[in-house]
């Protein structure tokens, strides 16, 4: 896409906020309405948007797939551990009082630590797919039906 250099220009110029939103979505989750979730597809709509004017093979050298499979499963077991931490504490699953002596700072950091968890799973799971489906499309565009 290279004869494309509106759309490369104002995709530069998008990348970097939207990227610094998703981080404002993503740690100002428990505050306000937002979060893991909506800061993961935040992030991963950025990567898809760099995708789709410099080409998925520019996508998977910068977010390689097997990284991405590695980060996903990392971002369930934050979510996931978080959980047994508090119960191994004395607590039920995610019963965020057990990680602080300050029961507000406990579900503070409980919370972020959960969300960090899910945003980093959704964001690595949606350029998964993303990647999976456009490298699946480019194979069968190959072939002559």
């Amino acid at each position: 896409m290279e004869h494309h250099s509106i759309l490369r220009v104002v995709s530069k110029l998008l990348i970097p906020p939207m990227l610094v939103y998703a981080l404002y979505v993503q740690f100002h989750g428990e505050y306000s309405p937002g979060g893991g979730f909506q800061a993961g597809v935040v992030f991963a709509a950025a990567f898809v948007l760099y995708s789709l004017v410099h080409g998925i093979d520019a996508l998977t050298r910068v977010a390689p797939p097997r990284v991405l499979h590695v980060l996903a499963g990392i971002g369930v077991l934050i979510f996931a551990g978080t959980g047994i931490v508090t119960m191994l504490l004395g607590d039920a699953y995610l019963g965020y009082y057990a990680l602080a002596e300050h029961p507000q700072h406990a579900q503070e950091w409980g919370i972020v630590v959960v969300e960090f968890g899910v945003g980093m799973t959704v964001a690595t799971v949606m350029l998964s797919l993303f990647i999976a489906f456009a490298s699946h499309t480019r194979k069968l565009g190959d072939k002559d039906w």
